[in-house]
């Protein structure tokens, strides 16, 4: 099932959400502050092109305080948002019982989207 849903979540909108999510972290290497959200929102972008068969896991001690500040920006800035989003269209998934994988796997991504300076992704 897992190289199925990937292959049927990449055909139908995985490609183009990792897609603009790796471009949109392109864009804020331009500058020296940007440069671990663009590093973030690259990481979401790949686990956005194939996320069946991965976790998200938030790491024990890997926080400090640079993380809990860069989630804190993360959070006013765009990360609330991205959240809603991907957690939106995992309700829409969650209507259907075909949907209901697609809907687990943009949950994921709502975790992920929420607070990525604390988490893992296997």
């Amino acid at each position: 099932m897992t190289i199925l849903g990937n292959i049927i979540w990449f055909l139908f909108g995985g490609f183009a959400t990792g897609l603009c999510y790796i471009l949109y972290g392109a864009a804020f290497f331009i500058t020296i502050i940007g440069i671990p959200f663009g590093m973030q929102l690259m990481r979401i972008g790949m686990f956005a092109i194939s996320p069946f068969g991965r976790t998200v896991q938030y790491s024990n001690g890997a926080s400090g305080c640079v993380n809990i500040f860069l989630n804190i920006v993360w959070l006013i800035a765009c990360g609330v948002e991205l959240a809603i989003v991907h957690f939106a269209i995992g309700l829409f998934f969650y209507i259907t019982i075909i949907g209901i994988p697609f809907g687990n796997q943009h949950m994921k991504l709502a975790k992920l989207a929420l607070l990525p300076f604390s988490q893992i992704i296997n």
